[in-house]
């Protein structure tokens, strides 16, 4: 636990640094953008949850009383919850392929001068980690939709999220300092703390405003803890041979 407050911590405090300005905002930016974009372009008031409804005479009775107004409150409110989610999504997506190198070099320049360059990760295993990230990302959703049924569904997005945090980017936290035994040896170790930390990000992601942060915010806290790990693994690894 102390672990992952450490990381929180330093994650927050890294946050207000100005040089993290552009390295949040341009991934939210962008993603915000296309997704408002793909909206204008793609959607229109289709009173879905009113064609839903088959008999034309009920239909038509909706469509002259208030409920007309709540269909269209419930398909707003649908519609904004997919943006944000989009939006965030694809953020972290940008976060991990594009800003993580920086972000990386940031926190050991500043907490770990000392930690030499292994270079267990390559290019393709990053790009590789991120597809898998993505795509079981995406099968959770699809799975999951039945659940939306029985009221567990707004559980839905938090489990997804976890995931697709811890995934993402624990490889890119570790590819360039790591060898591939450290490597192979810390993603099989401390996987509740990974995803303690995947829930908790993820519930960042739903907060207004905070969520504008959370991409970055998300890919410094695992940069902090993965690179912890890594330095108290050499530390425990050296003291032990000599």
């Amino acid at each position: 636990m102390t672990d992952l407050l450490k990381a929180l911590s330093r994650a927050l405090i890294n946050l207000l640094n100005p040089r993290m300005l552009w390295l949040w905002s341009w991934p939210i930016l962008i993603s915000a953008v296309f997704w408002w974009s793909i909206g204008i372009f793609l959607w229109t008031p289709s009173d879905w949850l009113l064609t839903a409804i088959p008999a034309d005479s009920l239909q038509n009775w909706l469509e002259t009383s208030r409920l007309q107004m709540i269909a269209n409150g419930v398909e707003t409110t649908v519609n904004l919850v997919a943006f944000i989610i989009l939006t965030i999504t694809t953020s972290l997506i940008l976060t991990a392929l594009f800003t993580m190198q920086e972000l990386v070099r940031f926190v050991v320049k500043r907490y770990y001068p000392d930690l030499t360059p292994m270079q267990g990760g390559t290019i393709t295993g990053s790009l590789r980690n991120i597809t898998v990230a993505v795509g079981v990302f995406i099968i959770i959703w699809v799975v999951t939709i039945p659940l939306w049924f029985i009221g567990i569904g707004p559980l839905i997005p938090l489990i997804a999220a976890a995931y697709l945090n811890q995934r993402l980017f624990f490889y890119d936290a570790l590819s360039e300092h790591a060898n591939h035994t450290e490597l192979t040896k810390l993603s099989s170790t401390d996987r509740s703390a990974r995803w303690s930390l995947g829930f908790i990000t993820g519930l960042v992601q739903f907060i207004p405003l905070l969520n504008f942060f959370a991409p970055t915010l998300t890919a410094l806290v695992f940069v902090h803890f993965e690179l912890a790990r890594l330095a108290k693994l050499r530390y425990t690894t050296n003291h032990k041979t000599s």
